[in-house]
């Protein structure tokens, strides 16, 4: 199960994985004010295309897949929205600074925890479903469903906003009807009364992934 989720967060959250030229070029040519449902047909559609060539490389380079996915699907996900839902209420207790700080932390700790689950991706393993409803501005989302290597499917949803400047943008997402937003809501409100933000954030900023272990076990344990 852990390494199933892992498969999925990473498909969420890594977006693409391809040679850090080939990524560039791929970011190049994406059209600008794409549908939200584009946008992760775009996703998949390069998680196709690039990974098989590349998993020896990437698999002995972490940095280099990090920075790959930071290339690709950076643009499309709105880091400081995410954050600020995360953080909660704590949100309006951390001064700007605390809260940059935290959304640049907290992504790069989440992309460093699941990048290595890209490494299992296969071919067609992401089916975006039908659109179905009116785009909302604020929230629209769109239904994938991730085939995994036993043939079993996941439903990997993305909840998206239209930022300042007209792009669709990505905020959360939810696996199989748990929302990773909600989820560390939680597990960072509790560590927020434990230790304070501004330990949280060292923590995040000097531990990364390691960080969020703790606050996993933590979570289990309470």
């Amino acid at each position: 199960m852990l390494r199933t989720l892992a498969f999925a967060m990473a498909i969420a959250f890594g977006a693409a994985a391809a040679s850090p030229v080939f990524a560039q070029e791929a970011a190049a040519q994406v059209p600008a004010q794409q549908s939200p449902e584009q946008v992760v047909k775009e996703i998949a559609h390069q998680l196709d295309t690039t990974i098989a060539g590349h998993r020896e490389e990437l698999k002995n380079d972490k940095e280099k897949l990090i920075a790959v996915i930071d290339d690709v699907f950076l643009p499309h996900f709105d880091i400081d929205y995410a954050s600020i839902l995360v953080l909660g209420r704590h949100a309006k207790e951390a001064t700007p600074e605390q809260r940059e700080r935290f959304a640049k932390a907290f992504y790069n700790s989440i992309t460093h925890r699941y990048a290595e689950g890209l490494l299992n991706y296969t071919k067609g393993a992401v089916q975006v479903l039908p659109f179905n409803g009116d785009v909302n501005d604020k929230r629209t989302v769109v239904r994938t469903q991730v085939v995994l290597d036993d043939g079993k499917k996941l439903s990997v949803d993305y909840a998206f906003r239209k930022s300042k400047n007209g792009d669709w943008k990505a905020y959360d997402v939810i696996i199989e009807g748990i929302s990773y937003v909600t989820n560390y809501r939680n597990q960072v409100d509790a560590e927020i009364r434990k230790v304070g933000i501004e330990k949280l954030i060292t923590n995040l900023e000097n531990q990364g992934e390691k960080a969020l272990e703790t606050m996993d076990k933590d979570a289990k344990s309470s």
